[in-house]
């Protein structure tokens, strides 16, 4: 299969790295983007590229038949929701990214708890699908009075729509309420027990059969430092140069894998297709092991941004190894070195952030990573399009070092923005192992 001509989708600081990570292919490949808006950082990797909707499979199509694109990598869910992958499939194209019947696995929160259900795999919460008030009301019902719940809407939301009892809301009636706002945009709600633990993403390549798995990264929603305000879609994160966190075992890495290998499986065989492309896991280690929290079906954002910088492996073969089955062959290899990333977002992010500002990046040394995410490029400069602007990766030999690069360069950024200063410090890593302390003790 040749692989000199890639297209890739989407326009964020993900689709940035990933661009970096396949031009430095021993491949030499040729890069074709197919972006909504001008990220100058993946047009710095392109040899062409063209604007336009996510939606619009012919213009897709089209840009990848006049450029004789070999495979795409598909990087945001919007066009993994649209089935791009199914329609490059029919002229022939192949994807790093699953079809839209597979995505699924993201797109709908029911059908992966229902799938995880019925094939009897271990990792799930109490839950219920909800498609009525009734539905809900019975199942909150249900719960024990010391037990607290998640509302989750059924479908993609960004990272903003999940409400949790003791944070989004105190009482089960103010859940219950939410809930029927969720029913005006969604057929179904997904209702949860709540899970006590930290929150971390194991990400991988599926070809199939087979996973390669990226180190683990803890994400941080919230807005504002200490872990306070709205949910976002990801503020920053970190990995550690062991490839571990601090309140990680490797053994609880290899059950995150293990319920990932059974899904894979399970999707395969309820489907029909190969899964092949990205399952990326959010889990939580609980006082009862570890839990799924959901799955996506393409790299987090900002998680990739972590570790595409440190992977050894060749980008280009890997994506060849997901298309043609043969992960089996490719070994994971990944420097040892912690990174941290933070993102400059445009102030009122997120719930109503400023746009169509202007942003200057200013000084950054060649050691820090910078990825444009929603930007555009005009004549006269850089404009925030109104969600995170610009991240900043700092990458060092341990995450002190890691966190001071990034936080230098992100307090760089001129503009109507702001950043969490917290992100990679000593302070907050001892917070997230505290609190795994504190529940086992509970045990």
């Amino acid at each position: 299969m040749a692989m000199d001509k890639i297209l890739l989708i989407g326009n964020g600081a993900r689709e940035h790295v990933i661009a970096e990570t396949l031009a430095k292919s021993e491949k030499k490949p040729k890069i074709f983007s197919f972006m909504k808006s001008n990220n100058p950082g993946i047009i710095s990797f392109s040899v062409k590229s063209m604007n336009g909707n996510y939606s619009d499979l012919d213009a897709i199509n089209n840009f990848a038949k006049e450029n004789n694109i070999d495979f795409a990598f598909i990087g945001p869910e919007e066009p993994l929701s649209n089935g791009v992958a199914d329609s490059l499939h029919k002229i022939g194209i192949p994807s790093v990214g699953p079809k839209k019947i597979l995505a699924q696995l993201e797109t709908s929160k029911s059908f992966t708890r229902e799938l995880l259900s019925k094939h009897k795999i271990d990792g799930s919460p109490k839950f219920q699908v909800c498609k009525s008030r009734h539905d809900a009301e019975r199942f909150i019902g249900e719960l024990d009075e010391s037990e607290q719940f998640v509302v989750k809407p059924d479908g993609l939301t960004g990272g903003k729509g999940v409400w949790v009892q003791g944070e989004h809301f105190q009482e089960k009636k103010e859940g219950l309420r939410y809930a029927e706002e969720v029913f005006r945009h969604h057929k179904s709600v997904v209702i949860e027990e709540k899970l006590e633990g930290e929150e971390f993403s194991l990400m991988s390549f599926a070809d199939g059969k087979n996973l390669f798995d990226f180190p683990p990264v803890q994400d941080h929603k919230r807005a504002f430092e200490n872990d306070t305000g709205p949910n976002t879609g990801g503020m920053g994160s970190y990995s550690l140069d062991n490839h571990l966190l601090p309140f990680l075992t490797r053994k609880d890495i290899d059950d995150a894998h293990e319920i990932t290998r059974q899904v894979l499986h399970a999707i395969s065989k309820e489907t029909g297709e190969p899964y092949k492309g990205v399952m990326y896991g959010g889990f939580m280690l609980t006082r009862n092991g570890v839990k799924l929290i959901e799955y996506n079906a393409r790299l987090g954002d900002p998680e990739a941004m972590n570790v595409l910088p440190i992977l050894n492996n060749d980008l280009v073969e890997l994506s060849y190894q997901v298309i043609e089955g043969k992960l089996n062959h490719a070994k994971p290899d990944f420097k040892q070195l912690s990174t941290v990333c933070k993102y400059a977002v445009p102030k009122g992010y997120p719930e109503n952030p400023v746009k169509n500002q202007k942003i200057e990046i200013g000084y950054h040394p060649e050691y820090a990573s910078l990825y444009y995410a929603a930007v555009d490029k005009k004549p006269d400069g850089l404009y925030m399009t109104g969600s995170r602007a610009v991240a900043f990766v700092g990458i060092a030999q341990n995450i002190e070092d890691a966190e001071r690069i990034a936080e230098e360069c992100v307090s760089e950024v001129r503009g109507n923005v702001f950043h969490r200063r917290d992100i990679g410090t000593n302070a907050l890593l001892m917070k997230r192992i505290e609190h795994m302390r504190k529940i086992r003790i509970e045990e």
